[in-house]
């Protein structure tokens, strides 16, 4: 081969591959950006239905199928609500028996594949708790925005901000707590959401832009009545809460901020999920690179929002060791950091934004506590 061929080959074979580089770093980025809301993660592992009989159901044994506390059951086409493993009832050495509390939607046939998810109850809060609501439309800069509003007698309302991978039904978990307090609640779909519009580049911005879509619920409670709103956010949503309290218009009605599983490392998230996909870790800088240039996200936003000098309310942290994707550690800095406003409650053997499925008790005991002196 001449050497000017030799080298065009060479050159086409460095331009393949970076090609392909940059291919893979964009798919690999999806996982974030394109997260379906209410699909699995790809952390959630696919469980198989063993059994299911009365007041109890046989699954797959895995780690996943082995936490502690209430979720939900969820596989296509059917739902249901578990209660904690009952010990000495499994079968066989490979199932693991849990309470089944029981099936919302469809059956749990054996052989159906599900997974376990924060996201106990499916429906509205009428349908799933019994309480009375309306179907609000809240109007956000990309069009409308449809919200549940649960009323209550007390003017401090609780606006609810749901997550990766969940919807607005996820905050129905504390729907039925927060309204024993009488506090009003609006629970709210954003941009991306099912009935909510689109982003303009069809992706999720992990909080950075969604937030937006928070001040505008934000507005929508004060022209309605609310004094003062306390901001309630799983995963995402605890991003959205903290940008919406440093850059709101109206931040000045913000009396407190309850984050759960907040995402305060975007960049570990994407390299979690990503790698939970298989992503070769060799790829995973380029994950990120692809989505820096197709969202615009930078990774000191939301650090900057929850900087010693922009953090000026009093706030709840609710967090533990076991996420693997949002890292534990960012949430102990940052109540390190402002031990006069933050307050880290810290739950053991919980994955991501599933700190109440954990231990309902003590989660709700711990939000009473913080909620009483901002009603």
């Amino acid at each position: 081969m001449r050497p000017a061929s030799a080298a065009a080959a060479a050159l086409t074979a460095v331009l393949g591959a970076g090609a392909a580089a940059v291919a893979a770093g964009r798919y690999a980025s999806d996982v974030a950006l394109k997260a379906p809301p209410g699909r699995p993660l790809p952390t959630d592992p696919r469980l198989t239905v063993h059994a299911n009989g009365g007041d109890r159901v046989t699954l797959t044994r895995a780690l996943a199928a082995l936490r502690p506390g209430t979720y939900g059951l969820t596989g296509d086409g059917c739902h249901a609500i578990v209660g904690p493993v009952l010990d000495g009832t499994a079968p066989a050495a490979d199932t693991v028996v849990r309470r089944l509390v029981g099936v919302t939607h469809g059956s749990l046939d054996p052989g159906a594949r599900v997974w376990l998810t924060p996201q106990v109850h499916i429906g509205n809060p009428r349908d799933a708790l019994g309480l009375d609501h309306a179907d609000v439309d809240i109007p956000g800069e990309l069009g409308g925005l449809p919200a549940w509003f649960v009323p209550a007698r007390r003017n401090t309302w609780v606006i609810a901000v749901h997550g990766l991978g969940t919807t607005r039904e996820h905050p129905m978990v504390v729907m039925d707590f927060l309204h024993r307090q009488q506090l009003p609640v609006l629970s709210l779909a954003y941009r991306g959401d099912l009935g909510a519009p689109r982003s303009p580049d069809g992706l999720r911005h992990l909080g950075e832009t969604e937030w937006r879509d928070l001040d505008a619920a934000i507005r929508y409670a004060v022209r309605y009545g609310a004094e003062h709103v306390v901001l309630y956010g799983w995963s995402t949503g605890a991003s959205m809460a903290l940008h919406a309290a440093a850059h709101s218009g109206l931040r000045d009605r913000i009396s407190g901020l309850v984050l759960d599983s907040p995402v305060l490392d975007w960049e570990a998230t994407l390299r979690a999920l990503a790698s939970a996909r298989h992503t070769p870790s060799a790829l995973l800088p380029l994950a990120v690179r692809a989505a820096q240039g197709r969202t615009g996200l930078r990774g000191d936003r939301v650090v900057e929002a929850a900087d010693t000098a922009t953090l000026r309310v009093p706030t709840l942290l609710i967090h533990g060791p076991d996420d693997t994707l949002a890292p534990w550690a960012r949430s102990r800095e940052l109540a390190a950091r402002r031990p006069d406003l933050v307050s880290l409650h810290t739950v053991v053997d919980a994955p991501h934004a599933a700190m109440w499925n954990a231990d309902p008790t003590a989660y709700e005991e711990t939000l009473r506590r913080f909620l009483t002196p901002l009603m």
